[in-house]
């Protein structure tokens, strides 16, 4: 329920973090630019709205109008900038309901949360894995056997060097290099 998680994190970063939360505002509207502000609301029996102003409209927009990219990237980057956030943290698939012109950063964003959390993201978008260094990524791959096995992108034959040739990790995954044979 995506509106909700939304939702509860404005809610208490309102009140808690501001500073933390005008800044989550400023990444988001830095990405969706014609978006002008949104707020939490609470209403008289106790329940809390969120909504979202856009720029060529009047009156803001209740969330569960909002495209989904929009409120998605506002979890991601509520859960990237938590000070404290917990030890593990998993996405799958960050780069459903996102324009692909956002996933590189969004990427590098849980690279940089990576110094507070572990992170477990799954994906099938080389735009996610292009900023990242192989010593960072691991692959899970079945082997002949039928077993899970995993192994670090550095570790796979030949990626060190074409990386260090120019190449980016999410190039070298579309054209066949994490290949269940490439690790022999």
């Amino acid at each position: 329920m995506v509106n909700q998680h939304c939702l509860m994190c404005s809610h208490y970063l309102r009140e808690q973090h501001q500073d933390r939360l005008d800044h989550i505002f400023e990444v988001l509207r830095s990405r969706i630019p014609r978006l002008q502000n949104f707020q939490d609301k609470k209403l008289d029996d106790g329940r809390l709205l969120l909504l979202l102003k856009d720029e060529p409209f009047e009156q803001p927009i209740l969330a569960k109008f909002a495209s989904d990219g929009t409120l998605k990237l506002l979890e991601y980057l509520t859960l990237l900038y938590d000070q404290e956030p917990p030890p593990l943290i998993g996405i799958e698939e960050p780069e459903n309901f996102l324009h692909s012109r956002l996933l590189a950063e969004l990427s590098e964003e849980c690279d940089m949360a990576g110094e507070r959390a572990q992170f477990l993201v799954t994906l099938h978008s080389p735009f996610v894995l292009n900023p990242i260094s192989p010593q960072k990524v691991q692959v899970l791959y079945r082997d002949l056997d039928g077993y899970t096995r995993i192994k670090r992108t550095s570790d796979i034959n030949g990626i060190t060097e074409f990386i260090k040739e120019g190449a980016s990790l999410g190039e070298l995954w579309m054209i066949g290099h994490f290949e269940l044979d490439t690790f022999a």
